[in-house]
């Protein structure tokens, strides 16, 4: 069934009429051949530790408006979330199993040699949920990103290799958490240098929508040099972010995230909560009433 029959098929109803599209890109893919495209609707999941809890309440919202992504992307904790809605678990799975896992705790990360820790309890969760370590084993096409810091590059996977030694790399925090050898290179975090891996999956679907769980507007105060690291941190990946922001068709960035820091895994129905309530607006304000126009015209089409 297609995008736009789910959506009105959905037992939710969207208030408001059409509305002009929101982006020059998705303006002309509307004007284009539609069925050039592989898939309807994509989603890119940024990285941002705790807060990309925040990406299990967006696919929420999403699957109960009927509008569930077709492709899926990520870095980081969006690619640990992506992975296992790509997996097909719901999101209440995911949510439950990140609360029960406990999954960025330091009580489920092993010191190593050498000062760095080991996520352990993400491993753990890859190889529970999903047995096949290999991407083939997804029930939806899924891309995610690695810094490869070896060659000093960022690498998408998403075709072959190892499925769980690329999300753990994804999700390595450089300095804090061990970096994973495969196949002879060195790979971390893949937020250095894509937190936003909109490009990987920008050509294959009509409508692609960013979800950004990182704050770069002003603060009022850092407390800590904890929070001055984390700060750091983020400003400096907003430079990739920017360029892949205009790749997208719509952009989820809920404000309320700049209250959490990176480490709040305990608030995370909070962290659920907000972005499922961002992406009930979005669809509400934007994306609803989009394709709304384009089933109308849809309609128009095939009469004439």
């Amino acid at each position: 069934m297609r995008l736009f029959d789910r959506f009105f098929k959905s037992r939710k109803q969207l208030k408001g009429g059409a509305e002009d599209l929101p982006s020059d890109r998705l303006e002309e893919k509307s004007n284009g051949d539609v069925s050039s495209y592989d898939y309807e609707v994509g989603i890119a999941l940024s990285g941002g530790s705790a807060r990309g809890i925040a990406h299990i309440g967006v696919l929420k919202a999403l699957d109960e408006y009927g509008i569930s992504p077709d492709i899926i992307s990520g870095t980081s904790m969006g690619a640990l979330v992506g992975v296992f809605y790509a997996a097909g678990l719901a999101p209440e799975r995911i949510l439950e199993l990140i609360k029960k896992e406990k999954i960025y705790s330091m009580v489920s990360l092993k010191l190593k040699q050498g000062g760095f820790f080991e996520l352990n309890a993400v491993r753990r969760a890859l190889k529970e949920e999903i047995p096949a370590n290999d991407f083939s084993a997804l029930k939806k096409p899924f891309y995610l990103s690695v810094a490869n810091i070896t060659d000093g590059v960022n690498e998408v996977k998403g075709e072959n290799g190892p499925l769980h030694d690329f999300v753990v790399a994804s999700c390595s925090v450089p300095v804090l958490l061990l970096p994973q050898e495969i196949d002879g290179k060195t790979y971390i975090d893949g937020g250095l240098f894509d937190n936003l891996p909109a490009a990987s999956i920008k050509d294959k679907c009509r409508i692609l929508i960013g979800v950004n769980v990182n704050y770069y507007g002003p603060v009022e105060k850092l407390n800590g040099i904890r929070e001055i690291a984390q700060r750091t941190f983020s400003l400096a990946i907003e430079q990739n972010v920017a360029e892949s922001r205009k790749m997208c068709d719509f952009v989820i960035e809920p404000e309320e995230l700049k209250d959490y820091t990176l480490l709040d895994f305990d608030k995370a129905d909070e962290l659920y909560n907000i972005g499922y309530n961002a992406a009930i607006k979005l669809i509400k304000e934007e994306l609803g009433p989009v394709m709304q126009k384009h089933r109308i015209e849809q309609e128009e089409g095939s009469v004439n």
